[in-house]
């Protein structure tokens, strides 16, 4: 880097300096979660990186270890967060080379997305867009009444299967969910800045969720029950958390919690739009790890494109896939081969269109490309579908294209499929 900066990984004795820099640039909180995650044994300080000005930390960004669930299918993912720079070095692209890192990082870890909050607009710099919206916070105008007291309290490490199969029952609603590793888990009750509760009924768990500590309200998050009743016993147990104060919660439509409360909690909108930013490194992978959801709601929809391509297209790239028809006795359709568009179509498990650099388009790892073979290089030309099939001209290429562009291999396909 410039200027004799350096990035490299985190050291334990860098962890004063990057709390200091986390609770001056973001929120005092910051520091303990940076701490919790460095001395995890499922992240550690790898997952931390710094830049350094000799042996000062001028800068900071942590990545971490996610799942993303689409419909069923779980995608790895990597979720960037304490990002924070020295006010004396701002401007200088720290930042920048941080994210690079964690991207980097990121692919090397098999993630296909990147999930994230932060600055607004200011991350669509490093190819990021906001996608999923931020469920809204409603105040709770009464709360449920009752005449015991509620079967509130605090979680233990051994509620921590309990409280995720509600999580994961509650999440199954929607087709987008990312589920709290084990490691979050052990951070959540270790946190100081906030509690995570559990409803019992009958020595089982309930009901659950996280508040900030009380003081004059509460705010109630992340918000998990059985069945509506323990919802409502878990909005009761946390409003005595605060006799007189005011109680917000985090509203999750479509959710038990969320029916339950629905006479207790006051109306309102949002000022502004509130998402996370979502980032997709690779759009073609991505569709292919989402090949069977695709299929089965085309299957569903009644569109039959049996034996004919089906092309995804984002205007810069496409990804192709060729239908098969199923069994008479099936009834639903299977999920589409891999067409490879230069050498003709065949099934090959792991295989990825439109990311080897060769003639297929494909990536089979240390096999190499089906239609070349792991060293030929054959010799490719190009067709842009927006000028026929002539040979494109130098403005028109697969990486210029604004259209489906074809690069047909000069070799012949396979005798089989691989």
């Amino acid at each position: 880097m410039a200027d004799g900066l350096v990035l490299r990984e985190a050291r334990p004795a860098d962890i004063e300096q990057i709390g200091a820099l986390l609770a001056e640039r973001g929120e005092p909180d910051d520091t303990l979660d940076h701490r919790l995650v460095v001395t995890d044994p499922d992240a550690g300080w790898p997952a931390c990186a710094v830049v350094v000005d000799g042996d000062r930390v001028v800068s900071t960004a942590t990545l971490l270890d996610e799942e993303l669930r689409i419909a069923g299918v779980r995608l790895p993912a990597g979720q960037v967060e304490l990002v924070a720079t020295d006010r004396e070095y701002e401007g200088r692209g720290l930042v920048r080379e941080l994210m690079r890192w964690a991207h980097d990082r990121s692919a090397a870890r098999g993630h296909v997305v990147q999930a994230m909050i932060g600055i607004p607009y200011f991350y669509r710099l490093f190819g990021y867009e906001y996608a999923v919206d931020i469920p809204p916070v409603r105040a709770v105008r009464t709360v449920p009444a009752d005449d015991g007291a509620p079967a509130l309290r605090a979680a233990l490490p051994a509620d921590i299967p309990a409280m995720a199969e509600l999580q994961d029952l509650t999440q199954s609603r929607f087709d987008v969910a990312m589920p709290h590793s084990a490691a979050c888990w052990r951070w959540l009750l270790a946190h100081e800045a906030s509690t995570v509760w559990v409803v019992e009924r009958d020595g089982g768990v309930v009901a659950t969720g996280r508040t900030t500590p009380p003081d004059d309200e509460v705010l109630l998050a992340e918000a998990a029950a059985l069945d509506e009743a323990a919802a409502r016993e878990l909005l009761r147990g946390v409003a005595a958390l605060t006799p007189g104060g005011q109680v917000r919660v985090v509203e999750r439509a479509g959710t038990v919690a969320a029916a339950a409360w629905h006479g207790s909690l006051a109306d309102g909108r949002r000022t502004q739009a509130e998402q996370y930013y979502i980032r997709i490194p690779d759009v073609a992978a991505l569709l292919d790890r989402l090949r069977p959801v695709l299929w089965r709601r085309l299957a569903a929809a009644g569109i039959d494109r049996t034996g004919r391509d089906v092309v995804v297209s984002t205007f810069p790239r496409s990804a192709p896939t060729t239908g098969s028809r199923s069994s008479p006795t099936t009834s639903a359709r299977s999920p589409p081969a891999v067409r490879c568009r230069r050498q003709g179509s065949w099934a090959a498990p792991g295989w990825h269109p439109t990311t080897c650099p060769r003639c297929c388009s494909a990536r089979t790892g240390s096999t190499g490309c089906p239609g070349c073979g792991p060293t030929s290089t054959p010799a490719l030309t190009a067709s842009c579908s927006g000028r026929s099939s002539r040979r494109s001209p130098p403005t028109c290429s697969a990486t210029t294209c604004r259209t489906s562009v074809v690069i047909r291999c000069s070799r012949s396909p396979p005798a089989t499929p691989r």
